[in-house]
């Protein structure tokens, strides 16, 4: 399906539906995170992305659908930049580095996407943090291939596998907590955000996968 236009010239041009689709989808992004999901209107959104308001609930549906299809694409965007980022070739270590790069990266460049995801969907509940609850899971078995991938070298998978899950849940909830506060410290590179975070855990994960493991001390000792 396409839609016809007037150019410049004043001849007719169609716009494949892909194409205006993903317009609505990039107004809706920068609406919603500028207001928020309750107070968004469908109004401004068709203001943004210079279509009709009929012709938004044509091709996304309701609000309520274009709020679900924002997260289902800046999601799957921001999963695709991660994936990207990870080098196979390289030692699990280095292949989390590239990979955090990727993400922080795609932060700064999208905040908009980051605070649709991270934000506005937690807020709002519902199926709408399923799906960040979806994403989320996603990339914890991601971090934790590369634990596990890790173990495996040293001759300790078994212990890699049993405690990878864990620790890569609290890797991805590091990860967010420090995108958030990258969002008001943008004079911090990713690079930078990146070997904080490894620094931070993958030594604990390297000592923990050579048996090296903390124990609370004995009370009074």
């Amino acid at each position: 399906m396409s839609e016809e236009v007037q150019s410049p010239t004043g001849r007719a041009k169609r716009l494949p539906r892909a194409v205006r689709e993903r317009q609505i989808l990039d107004a809706a992004v920068q609406v919603f995170a500028q207001y928020g999901y309750h107070s968004a209107s469908m109004d401004e959104i068709s203001e943004v992305a210079g279509v009709s308001k009929p012709m938004i609930y044509t091709y996304l549906g309701s609000k309520e659908d274009l709020f679900a299809q924002c997260i289902r694409r800046e999601a799957t965007r921001l999963l695709e930049a991660i994936q990207a980022g990870v080098q196979p070739d390289l030692p699990p270590d280095m292949q989390l580095w590239y990979g955090l790069r990727s993400f922080y990266r795609f932060v700064a460049e999208y905040r908009e996407s980051w605070t649709v995801l991270h934000r506005q969907a937690l807020v709002v509940g519902g199926p709408f943090a399923a799906e960040i609850t979806d994403m989320r899971k996603r990339a914890i078995e991601l971090v934790a291939a590369l634990v596990v991938s890790a173990g495996t070298r040293k001759g300790l998978a078994e212990q890699a596998e049993f405690s990878g899950e864990g620790l890569s849940a609290a890797l991805v909830g590091a990860a967010e907590s420090l995108a958030d506060w990258a969002l008001d410290h943008p004079d911090v590179s990713d690079g930078v955000l990146a070997s904080w975070l490894m620094n931070l855990v993958w030594l604990g994960f390297n000592d923990l996968v050579e048996g090296a493991v903390w124990k609370p001390a004995e009370p009074g000792a």
